[in-house]
């Protein structure tokens, strides 16, 4: 059946058309301030108001809860749900909602992670009503966009420091831009679309794995005969199955007002795309976050499972979220659009080169934003970006940059895309290619930035952008400011960015990321390279990082330092219930599985061997495996030994190092031994689904 899009799109939204309709006109004029000014609402009676139209409409559209919905550090999203229900004098029932309760819930902090800054003992925290993000319903409930904070103020949640880091840019943006003239602009707000990459199996294969169930991510299992290797899944025609969850992922995410715009086949086999249109970078991660639930929930009723794990299965691609982040006014201006001749559009070029300098400088914070356990296992293995931070910017753009360092003159060329067949036409062809190999390329009107991991909040990426951004613009504008409406003003522009693109030209690279000699080239230029998250981790709080976060208001120290030990504390974790998980399915599935196979083996050359005949196979497969079974079973106590020794480890860094290099490398042995006996073994006799299995299965 085919969806009239425009009548269903956001029917599950209070935005702006239903405020406009059903709040009264002076309400209507506070909220919108409220939200595209960043003002308080005037006082609780306008508040009492707008909950009271939002439970009213909430309840036309099925809901009889509401919940304050906010992002903790756990990298989901929490909700505790009440009636709207209250007691009548008569004994009956009435439904009511404050704008008391609109705007203020109190969770228990102490239950979430916060690094120190709440006690078990200090529970109190609070959320509070975020306007700038459209309240919507979904499954019997009204949802309330939140933040969340600890009782003495510190942020405990992903979303808080994104508004900071929104409202710093916004200040510092529009400071900057009236350099150039640009007097008229008000607001500046970054923007995002996440690209969302996954996979999803058959249910009945994944309730076999318990692995997939605890962590996400299968943690044995031996590459099948075909994997990505004849590039025939990506954008293949999708299956019947497939096709029918889309269809239906489609329209749940159009009545939540998610600009679901793609959808195709990825490069692995089962592995998927959801790609939105832009939107402001809060209502971009509240999206994606509401968007991850989405496709999982949708998932079930098709009898499959979606996996949003970086890296569920060895041996082919994992999955990324694709931040492609830039920067809007108001007004609806694409401050990294070049235009038609760069060259000439010296604003566009000033931010452009802002924000080289600035990537160089805080490569650190780029690497750590998109540092996970399960991410770790993507980046830098020929399928997602390197772990090295780099930005590719195209021919043309790295041309533009080179005249100005050489005080040369660079024209544009307009190039026309000619194939060769007369019937086909010609188009213009763009500035730039495409680069997937790089962390940080430039496609054209932003920046795509590609390590970003499939589980992610991208809050967090987003964050440290704008934070980078706010600082280079800043130092800019302090330089610039004294020249501003003189003759000289565009001579002082291009003598700066001479000088920022000599002094950091080394992190902009337009070659293959994936190559051993981008590894050598990188180091010689002196750009890190954090291989895992517990290399990339420790430098959050480096003098210089605590200094903008503090500079723009993003985080305290205390913040800074909470994130840190609570990524560290959650990778240590991670592993953990892998290894644990590893070492149960090994012993009371696998070794056993094995062993028996080996015993039916001897039981069946002992009766060979009774009646005469030869058993030289049987004898070789059965020696074979009993020997990888005493390697596995010797494995598996390693392995316990290695999990209690980590425990013991004092200190988050040593202990998180300790489980990436100690742990990690023995789960990587154990996986090997059985994977090797898998190979050995018939396919009836393994008590677990096969990759072959799994991936071809939908």
């Amino acid at each position: 059946m085919s969806v009239n899009i425009p009548e269903i799109f956001a029917c599950n939204v209070f935005n702006e058309d239903v405020m406009k309709t059903r709040l009264p006109k002076n309400v209507y004029r506070a909220l919108k301030r409220t939200m595209q000014n960043n003002e308080p609402l005037a006082d609780m009676e306008t508040a009492d108001v707008v909950a009271n139209t939002i439970k009213e409409w909430a309840i036309e559209r099925g809901a009889t809860h509401y919940t304050h919905w906010f992002q903790p550090m756990t990298g989901s999203t929490a909700e505790k749900h009440d009636c709207f229900i209250s007691p009548a004098p008569n004994g009956m029932a009435i439904m009511e909602f404050s704008g008391k309760a609109l705007v203020k819930g109190e969770p228990d902090a102490s239950s979430f992670p916060s690094g120190g800054l709440r006690r078990t003992s200090s529970a109190r925290g609070y959320t509070a009503w975020d306007p700038t993000s459209y309240c919507f319903v979904k499954e019997g409930s009204l949802y309330i966009p939140t933040v969340f904070v600890s009782y003495t103020g510190e942020v405990l949640d992903k979303k808080t420091p994104l508004l900071r880091s929104m409202q710093a840019l916004s200040k510092t943006a529009v400071r900057f831009l009236k350099l150039f003239g640009n007097d008229r602009v008000t607001r500046v707000t970054s923007t995002v679309g996440a690209e969302q990459e996954y996979f999803l199996i058959d249910k009945k294969m994944y309730d076999q794995r318990e692995d997939l169930i605890l962590t996400g991510r299968t943690l044995f299992g031996a590459k099948p005969p075909k994997g990505q290797d004849l590039d025939d899944q990506y954008f293949a025609n999708l299956r019947p199955r497939i096709a029918a969850y889309m269809a239906d992922l489609d329209e749940e995410l159009w009545k939540l007002g998610i600009y679901s715009k793609t959808k195709h086949n990825e490069v692995a086999p089962a592995q998927h795309e959801m790609a939105p249109i832009f939107t402001t970078s809060n209502l971009g991660t509240d999206q994606n976050e509401l968007a991850m639930e989405v496709m999982e929930k949708v998932a079930l009723k098709h009898g499959l499972v979606c996996l949003l794990h970086e890296k569920p299965f060895e041996g082919v691609n994992g999955s990324g979220t694709l931040n492609n982040w830039s920067m809007s006014t108001k007004d609806g201006q694409n401050l990294l659009d070049p235009g038609d001749t760069p060259m000439d559009n010296l604003q566009f070029l000033t931010i452009l080169c802002a924000l080289i300098k600035g990537v160089d400088e805080y490569a650190d914070l780029m690497r750590l934003s998109a540092a996970s356990a399960g991410n770790d296992h993507r980046l830098g293995a020929d399928e997602a970006p390197p772990a090295i931070v780099s930005m590719f910017l195209g021919e043309e753009l790295e041309a533009v940059l080179q005249a100005i360092e050489d005080d040369a003159v660079y024209k544009t060329k307009a190039r026309a895309f000619k194939i060769g067949v007369d019937a086909l036409p010609s188009f213009p062809k763009d500035s730039t290619d495409r680069n997937r190999t790089s962390p940080f390329a430039f496609t054209g009107n932003r920046f795509e930035f590609r390590m970003v991991g499939s589980s992610d909040n991208i809050a967090c990426p987003n964050v440290l952008l704008n934070a980078i951004m706010c600082e280079e613009l800043s130092q800019f504008t302090e330089i610039l400011e004294p020249f501003k409406g003189k003759d000289n003003f565009d001579a002082e522009v291009r003598k700066l960015l001479k000088t920022v693109i000599k002094e950091h030209r080394r992190i902009i690279f337009n070659g293959d990321g994936y190559s051993e000699e981008w590894v050598k080239e990188a180091e010689r230029r002196g750009l890190p390279n954090y291989a895992s998250t517990v290399d990339c981790m420790p430098h959050y709080t480096d003098e210089k990082n605590v200094r903008i976060f503090r500079k723009f208001e993003i985080y305290n120290q205390n913040e800074v330092a909470a994130r840190k030990e609570i990524h560290l504390e959650k990778y240590s974790k991670t592993v953990r219930i892998e290894a644990r998980t590893m070492i149960e399915m090994a012993r009371k599935q696998l070794l056993p599985a094995a062993m028996d196979y080996v015993q039916s083996l001897c039981e069946a050359i002992a009766t060979k061997k009774q009646i005469g005949f030869t058993c030289n196979t049987d004898e070789k497969i059965a020696k074979k495996l009993n020997e990888l079974s005493d390697r596995f079973y010797e494995s598996i106590e390693r392995l316990e030994a290695r999990v209690t020794e980590a425990n013991a480890v004092s200190g988050i860094q040593k202990q998180a190092e300790f489980f990436h290099d100690v742990v990690l490398a023995e789960m990587d042995i154990m996986r090997s031994i059985a994977d090797e006996i898998e190979l050995n073994m018939p396919s009836a006799k393994w008590p677990i689904p096969a990759y072959s299995e799994i991936i071809y299965n939908v």
